[in-house]
């Protein structure tokens, strides 16, 4: 899903996109579909940055990078290329076969409220949000990444930042708890 996600926001940009704001938009796509639909879009592994939330295997389809698995690297190519250092382009319409409409919903809330910001400003935002602010001390010149927990996501921003989805007290709990079942079962079945 994280290739179809940089694909959807490089074709919102224009047929390109810096990789800093695609994967600050993808941080607001996970979120606002874990808090109401129990689960991430794009599954992948997040981690506390100096520039913010990252998406790891995200970062990797949009860097190319040779920790990708093959069939990954095979599949991402087929819809998004690294152009430069810092952009990537999109090269194939978004095969949405793959994304549910919770997914695409997902994709559109993010790009709503947040496409219209550069990388920095989103860079900037996204340091307002628990999941990366619980791990800000911890990074320095020698941990450059902190793992983060999704079970954070379900905390709320600072005051006058957008939640990516309202939640009451008890719908946070029963997002919570759907987050936790979908961990078990994919523990107990991997």
């Amino acid at each position: 899903m994280a290739a179809q996600a940089l694909n959807y926001f490089a074709r919102q940009d224009g047929g390109c996109i810096n990789k800093l704001k695609a994967l600050k938009l993808l941080f607001f796509v996970d979120r606002y579909h874990l808090r109401k639909f129990g689960r991430p879009v794009s599954e992948c592994t997040y981690f506390a940055m100096a520039h913010g939330p990252v998406a790891s295997e995200a970062k990797n389809i949009a860097e190319e990078a040779g920790q990708l698995p093959a069939p990954a690297r095979v599949y991402s190519r087929k819809f998004v290329r690294k152009k430069g250092d810092y952009e990537c382009a999109t090269v194939a319409d978004v095969d949405t076969t793959v994304l549910s409409a919770s997914d695409r919903e997902a994709l559109g809330f993010a790009w709503q409220y947040f496409g219209r910001f550069s990388q920095f400003k989103l860079r900037d935002i996204t340091h307002h949000y628990p999941e990366w602010k619980r791990h800000e001390q911890k990074l320095t010149a020698s941990t450059k990444r902190v793992p983060m927990d999704y079970a954070d996501f379900f905390k709320e921003p600072d005051a006058g930042y957008i939640p990516c989805h309202a939640l009451t007290d008890e719908e946070r709990q029963a997002a919570l708890e759907l987050f936790r079942q979908r961990q078990t079962f994919h523990r107990h079945w991997s």
